[in-house]
């Protein structure tokens, strides 16, 4: 088939990758018109991705993703190790509570890759363009579909897209299939009702934060902090965490309630250093002596987790057109799946184009059955998660002692969800430096290995993480180990 995705981002290449390996030819239409900068250094510090910012964010390359690569495009993977990314075995560098390591066969399938977006996306626009029947349009950007009544369904057959390059020209490409790979600002369901198809039902909630990323380069001769993995805490009003990357350098994320006006004041460079020297896990890594800020302090807000259907009561809107990753479920970007979600997502798309050749019909109604399966459990668990992280946070600035590090009232009754976030805070996190059953499993999750809901249904790591939490009196607390509370970190605000 002809295939014309839109979006060259890493969705689409991703897509690309994908229907050209399965023998399709493939156009590339991204509005960008920037061209590939010469390696990854030069595209970290030049290269004009505005039509992509978060590129300029943290992002994490999980294990799920490193092994499709391993399987589907093992080429790639070479590609990006030859370019400095790393790959972060579980079990190297354990702390000494967690020795002796006795490795477990699956052990193998749990290896991050550490690597800026900028290196992975140069990494793959190169490869993928350099594939025989891949064609790459810059500068161009998408106007609409162009589509015909399927004679079986009547459905709208998406049989093109209407383009407009930067010179203000437009025409037609052909195509036998249609792919949206256009992230979130994606305009699919304008562009369907306009070719007489139903808008896809669609759904949306605030993820309730703003967060803001710098990133860093180590000296020469330094090395990162014990061991050269994820760091990632939550304070309850405060989440924050360090990506390591390639080339030496490295990001740290802060992500607050975006009604927490104060906390805004990271925004800002000076206000952003204070509070990462009063972040202990973080200190070691910005000391100044070890590392340098190469980029400014930059922030993005106004997150939503959004889901659409592209099929109602069984029935497809269209057919020959798709949405992959972001433009069909979108999640707060902190919890950092959307490039390893958006590549399984795009392969994924592949097969099923592969296994329904020629019923378009039933590609549609496939396709949507594997998003349900693969994309809407991280999608249900982030929009959860916010919602419990926006109650944390509004109590923390109400000041209520219930929401803090405080002994709870004994004779007050019991909720539900306050439990868990004690079962949390209390029993999991301090139960993952402590016994490596835990870890692993919750490793293996937070990698998209395991679904969700994979800790609240294993027995053996509950009864380990409620024997932790049933400890909770005996151990000292840890928060001043993890950061400062609310309160203490406004005046270190206050100083900047």
């Amino acid at each position: 088939m002809r295939a014309v995705v839109l979006g060259g981002s890493v969705s689409g290449l991703g897509a690309g990758l994908a229907l050209s390996r399965a023998g399709h030819d493939v156009v590339l239409v991204e509005q960008d018109a920037t061209p590939l900068p010469p390696d990854p250094v030069e595209a970290f510090f030049s290269w004009d991705r505005h039509g992509a910012p978060q590129v300029w964010h943290s992002h994490a390359f999980l294990a799920r993703l490193r092994n499709l690569l391993r399987e589907r495009a093992p080429d790639i993977l070479e590609a990006l190790l030859a370019a400095g990314a790393n790959e972060i075995r579980f079990g190297e560098n354990l702390p000494p509570e967690l020795q002796p390591y006795e490795p477990d066969p699956s052990d193998e399938d749990l290896v991050l890759l550490a690597c800026r977006r900028i290196t992975f996306e140069w990494v793959l626009r190169k490869q993928v363009l350099a594939l025989p029947h891949v064609a790459w349009h810059g500068g161009v950007s998408c106007r609409g579909l162009v589509a015909k009544p399927d004679p079986d369904s009547g459905l709208p057959t998406v049989t093109g897209v209407r383009v407009e390059t930067a010179d203000g020209a437009r025409k037609v490409l052909d195509a036998d299939v249609v792919v949206d790979a256009t992230g979130r600002r994606s305009a699919l369901p304008q562009w369907l009702e306009e070719i007489g198809a139903q808008a896809p039902e669609e759904e949306r909630e605030d993820c309730g934060i703003f967060y803001t990323s710098r990133f860093y380069r180590l000296r020469d001769g330094e090395r990162p902090p014990g061991a050269a993995a994820l760091v990632a805490m939550d304070l309850g009003y405060l989440k924050y965490a360090v990506f390591p990357g390639d080339a030496g350098i490295f990001s740290v994320t802060l992500a607050a309630s975006k009604d927490d006006a104060p906390l805004r004041r990271m925004m800002q460079p000076e206000s952003f250093e204070r509070a990462l020297a009063a972040l202990p896990p973080v200190q070691d890594w910005v000391q100044p002596a070890r590392s340098e800020p190469i980029t400014e302090v930059r922030n993005i807000a106004a997150l939503q987790n959004r889901r659409r259907r592209f099929v109602r009561d069984g029935r497809p809107l269209a057919l020959g057109v798709h949405a992959v990753g972001d433009a069909a479920v979108c999640q707060n970007p902190m919890y950092g799946r959307g490039c390893s979600l958006c590549m399984v997502h795009a392969w994924s798309l592949a097969d099923v184009l592969d296994e329904h050749a020629g019923d378009p019909y039933a590609a549609a109604l496939a396709f949507d059955a594997v998003t349900r399966r693969e994309l809407d459990p991280w999608y249900e668990a982030a929009v959860m998660s916010d919602r419990d992280a926006r109650e944390v946070a509004a109590a923390q600035r109400r000041g209520d002692p219930s929401s803090l590090d405080d002994k709870p009232d004994p004779s007050a009754p019991v909720d539900p969800r306050a439990f868990m976030r004690s079962v949390i805070q209390e029993g999991l996190f301090p139960a993952m430096t402590l016994d490596l059953v835990v870890l692993r499993a919750v490793v293996r999750a937070v990698n998209l290995l395991d679904p969700p809901q994979s800790l609240m249904g294993n027995p053996d790591v509950i009864g380990r993480v409620l024997a932790v939490w049933r400890d909770r009196e005996k151990r000292e607390r840890r928060q001043q180990e993890l950061g400062p509370q609310r309160d203490e970190m406004l005046r270190i605000l206050d100083a900047a």
